[in-house]
């Protein structure tokens, strides 16, 4: 039964203040799939709000760490003992400023790129070899900090966009789900306006 449960993590920062800004892509992607998914029974596990959702008979556990990002490996190390998920059944997704705005990247390992959840994940995990989900965000502009970027809300014209990214991001993850991860990469890897 394990090896047909999967956990799909999204990172973020809890907090209202945090809801709509940049860094809180993973979380969105969540929600947007708890939408569509009709997930129920939500609660507080391993430092994390979980749910649970049924796919094209596959179980899929989604959560959001509650921990702040750069202690995200906290909630995703606990989540994975505690269900008993094989790290091949694992997709983390994340905020990437290396890439553009509007384009994902399905990939089964890396570093962590800078990104603070991600590097704290590699580190409670003891690998960089599991599946990962980037949604990009593009640079900042001028000369503005990256921190302070990634905690900004998203522009006006960017937010628009966001239902269509994280619907492309949520046909990832569940073609990740039943198809697996070559699929995943083949189909949605790349801009969502050039698919």
């Amino acid at each position: 039964m394990t090896d047909s449960t999967y956990l799909l993590i999204g990172l973020g920062n809890p907090g209202r203040e945090y809801r709509d800004t940049r860094h809180n892509i993973g979380f969105m992607l969540i929600d947007h799939l708890t939408v569509r998914l009709n997930a129920r029974g939500m609660k507080l596990q391993s430092k994390a709000i979980v749910i649970s959702a049924h796919y094209e008979e596959r179980k899929i556990i989604l959560a959001k760490p509650q921990t702040y990002m750069n202690l995200s490996g906290q909630s995703v190390q606990g989540l994975l003992h505690f269900y008993k998920i094989p790290f091949e059944n694992l997709l983390v997704a994340h905020d990437d400023l290396d890439l553009p705005f509007g384009t994902i990247r399905v990939r089964p390992a890396g570093g962590p790129g800078g990104q603070r959840g991600m590097a704290s994940t590699i580190e409670k995990l003891g690998t960089k070899d599991f599946p990962r989900l980037r949604l990009g965000l593009g640079r900042p502009p001028g000369r503005m900090d990256a921190k302070d970027y990634v905690l900004q809300n998203f522009s006006k014209e960017d937010f628009k966009l966001l239902p269509e990214i994280l619907g492309h991001g949520a046909d990832a993850a569940l073609t990740f789900v039943v198809h697996g991860l070559n699929k995943a990469m083949n189909k949605f890897n790349g801009d969502i306006r050039e698919s």
